[in-house]
């Protein structure tokens, strides 16, 4: 079974599952689909952190899809020429990820070759697709954005205007791209699967792709170079571990926001959240109160671990998410971000007050997508592809653009997630797996920034405590929080503000203002909100249970 952010790309999945491929193949297949179904979101350059689950071993891993900044990134030049902010195009460029996380998908736990599980996206690509009326909204709001570029412009663009809901995009110099990666694993196959997926992998860090991305980059004073790409790994590691209510959680390290699902959920654990009726306003006050604190704890102490000291087992352990519990008032809001988690040893730089609040609620950047995969054998596989197409330029000749994932480093020198070189910015995206053991398994996750980990926490709640089925609880009116620095620069703040979806009663939003919160709505089934897609297998008998969400055009097949 696949569920994924565009139905196109779920399919596209599906065929490769009934073709023979297990979930790795079908994963890798449907999150390169997204790269051209989504490219407004998802860039086949751009971040795709990977966990997947082997159902035999029981082992789950973590491939993190996310590079890492050219050794010229320099603060000093953003502080002095920028005016201490990361500016839109090149200069936010981060070594691209996904193209090294989908091959080593396909070579660690895959059956298929790349240019079997990229075939599909090829064919999208070369002969076009319908634009969806979500991806026409998007097209139709950032036209500024897209003619900063004259590249962006001519792709996104044709004729001189964004395409309408249904009209056919083509995405020429992106299929060119994946079909000469292709080409290249084809002309080494003769010595076997492994050299043909190094050449693909070479194809894109070391041949002509790798080429036009640096030689553009020298030309227009960028600053990653071929060294930087010929050098560029993903980190393979075990998955982060926690325990709510008798589940096992697994996520990505620090390196993305990816355990602040764990704390949120050992923090509600604390609170007795099981005992609390989830259409109350105690409820979702609580659910808030609880993100804070994590949100707090992540703008602490949350980066790449190769640079930086993360207490992880600190803020995992249920002895801390106990006592971050009782700073939870059941009677009033913190009134903004509340302080970070006291952690001995540990002097977190950020206890300075968080940036000054803004007055009226901007929605973030564009945000990404998400696939989630389950074969017959079991085995797991979920991805949060991501990457926007409007914040920097498109490399000519390629339809590709380069991770502009930098827009989520720090400025502050003395923030863990600080802008340095060879550092990886804090990620957003942040795929997860939980199991409760002999019975389910469910790889689960969502787009929409600093809304992910918010999304998934009520989803899962839904399903485990409120006995929700998978579609239903991903379908129930969604919150959220924004009473923090976000990720993307300029990390905007908006104090107190709590966001509601339209099906909430405004009775429920009436007591949370009384309790200090912000109160403003979305409309119903808001994108903004998250589009969770998740897959439930049942251990015993094998039976699947999908999910995918109505408010973007997801699928399950």
């Amino acid at each position: 079974m696949v569920s994924a952010g565009h139905h196109l790309a779920a399919d596209a999945a599906r065929e490769i599952l009934d073709a023979g491929g297990n979930a790795a193949d079908a994963g890798v297949c449907g999150g390169i689909c997204l790269a051209v179904l989504f490219s407004e979101y998802v860039n086949f350059a751009g971040v795709a952190p990977i966990i997947y689950r082997h159902h035999e071993t029981g082992e789950v891993t973590t491939i993190s899809g996310l590079g890492w900044w050219p050794q010229k990134a320099s603060l000093e030049v953003i502080q002095r020429n920028y005016g201490g902010k990361i500016p839109l195009g090149i200069l936010r460029t981060v070594i691209p990820g996904a193209p090294d996380a989908w091959i080593s998908a396909l070579d660690r736990f895959g059956t298929m070759s790349f240019g079997e599980v990229a075939h599909a996206a090829i064919q999208f690509a070369r002969n076009g697709f319908a634009v969806t009326q979500l991806s026409a909204e998007i097209f139709a709001a950032e036209i500024d954005e897209l003619r900063r570029w004259p590249e962006n412009e001519r792709i996104y663009l044709p004729g001189g205007r964004p395409p309408r809901a249904g009209e056919i995009l083509v995405l020429e110099d992106l299929a060119g791209s994946l079909q000469y990666m292709a080409d290249q694993e084809k002309s080494a196959t003769k010595k076997g699967r492994a050299a043909g997926l190094q050449a693909t992998r070479s194809a894109f860090y070391q041949g002509d792709i790798a080429r036009k991305i640096t030689r553009y980059h020298a030309e227009n004073n960028g600053w990653l170079t071929a060294d930087d790409l010929a050098n560029f790994r993903v980190e393979i590691e075990p998955a982060s571990r926690s325990n709510f209510c008798g589940l096992d959680i697994y996520t990505c390290g620090p390196w993305c926001q990816g355990p602040l699902l764990s704390q949120v959920l050992n923090i509600l654990a604390a609170r007795k959240i099981e005992y609390i009726a989830s259409d109350t306003s105690s409820y979702i006050h609580t659910v808030v109160e609880a993100m804070k604190l994590g949100f707090a704890d992540r703008h602490a102490y949350y980066g790449d671990p190769r640079f930086i000291d993360v207490p992880l087992q600190t803020l995992l352990s249920p002895a801390y998410a106990r006592h971050r519990a009782t700073r939870i008032n059941p009677d009033k809001a913190c009134p903004g971000m509340p302080a970070a988690g006291e952690i001995a040893g540990y002097d977190p730089g950020t206890k300075k007050s968080p940036p000054a609040a803004v007055d009226r609620y901007r929605p973030p950047e564009r945000d990404t997508s998400f696939i989630c995969t389950v074969d017959k054998q079991g085995n797991c596989f979920a991805a949060t592809p991501s990457d926007v197409n409007s914040t920097a330029p498109v490399i000519p000749g390629t339809g590709l653009i380069p991770s502009p994932r930098g827009s989520q480093s720090f400025e502050d020198p003395s923030h863990p997630a600080c802008l340095a070189p060879g550092k990886r910015p804090r990620l957003t995206p942040n795929p997860a797996i939980v199991i409760n053991p002999g019975q389910w398994a469910m790889p689960f996750g969502t787009p929409g920034n600093d809304v992910q980990v918010q999304a998934m926490v009520e989803v899962l709640l839904n399903i485990h405590l409120h006995k929700m089925s998978v579609q239903r609880a991903i379908n129930a009116p969604r919150f959220a929080t924004m009473s923090f620095p976000q990720t993307s620069t300029p990390h905007q703040y908006d104090k107190d503000l709590l966001l509601l979806e339209g099906r909430i009663p405004d009775a429920i939003g009436n007591r949370l203002t009384k309790l200090g919160h912000t109160v403003k709505k979305w409309r119903d089934f808001d994108w903004r909100a998250g589009a969770v897609c998740a897959i439930r297998r049942y251990e015993k008998t094998g039976r699947l249970e999908g999910g995918a969400d109505p408010r973007r055009p997801s699928g399950v097949a």
